[in-house]
């Protein structure tokens, strides 16, 4: 499972996901800033962040908790 999480820089709710995806034990996750990206931000500017599994494309908006990432993960 590849996951990817959508953020901006100096983002408060990013940390904030960053630290629920600590908290659940999130396998390794790879960071994408959508900042510098025109496509990124159109896609993503008012959802931000956003994990997404890669290879289903499914994505889970923020806000979530420890346990609707678990449910996610093993959704």
């Amino acid at each position: 499972m590849r996951l990817i999480l959508f953020q901006r820089d100096d983002c408060r709710l990013c940390d904030e996901a960053i630290a629920v995806l600590a908290q659940a034990h999130t396998p390794e996750f790879a960071s994408v800033f959508i900042d510098e990206s025109a496509e990124l931000e159109a896609r993503y500017g008012t959802r931000v962040p956003v994990l997404r599994e890669d290879e289903s494309g499914r994505e889970l908006d923020w806000p979530f908790d420890v346990d609707a990432l678990r449910a996610w993960l093993n959704g």
